[in-house]
């Protein structure tokens, strides 16, 4: 996994503070004090959290301390809950393309529009999105629907038909689930 990384955005007093406890925390601390600085810091970090006394609108991964005087521990609670959160959301995204498959809210979204999936839908693109060749019919039976492959059913091709018609209508992308004579796939 990443290191997690806490960059404290114009708050040097904080930055001491936590300087001291450094060897006892499980993140990485570093201080930024100009927007220049910040961009820098950003290029080398994937997993990183903000954190400053006041919100800054062209900021991610933000948080702010708003009620202060804090305890220590109740304020490393919160960057610890802030990176758990982070984490989860991060785990959540996953790329197909030129979209991006939400997880936990089951959606598959460009930048301006937004598909609602079933979570059987969610699975089979994503099992999908996985496999380099194309994924015979039995094998979606069983690793998606868990059904034995001697059951004779039509359920997957109903399923990515309905699929396909939903992305057409939504992205009016005809190209995302294509056939091939041996399967289905996503190129």
């Amino acid at each position: 996994m990443n290191a997690q990384h806490l960059i404290i955005y114009n708050h040097t007093p904080l930055y001491h503070i936590l300087e001291e406890l450094n060897s006892d925390l499980k993140f990485k601390i570093s201080c930024a004090n100009s927007e220049n600085s910040l961009k820098e810091k950003l290029k080398n970090y994937n997993n990183y959290l903000i954190i400053s006394d006041k919100k800054y609108s062209d900021i991610s991964n933000q948080f702010v301390l708003e009620n202060k005087p804090i305890n220590i521990f109740k304020l490393i609670e919160k960057i610890n809950i802030e990176f758990l959160k982070l984490q989860f959301n991060n785990q959540s995204q996953v790329k197909v393309n030129n979209y991006t498959i939400d997880l936990n809210s089951r959606e598959m979204l460009t930048h301006d529009f937004k598909l609602k999936l079933t979570e059987k839908e969610i699975n089979t693109i994503t099992y999908l999105s996985k496999s380099n060749k194309p994924v015979r019919i039995d094998e979606l039976q069983k690793m998606v629907w868990y059904y034995q492959s001697d059951i004779e059913t039509h359920t997957v091709e109903t399923h990515i038909y309905r699929l396909r018609k939903k992305i057409l209508n939504t992205f009016n992308d005809n190209e995302f689930i294509i056939s091939k004579k041996n399967g289905y796939q996503i190129k």
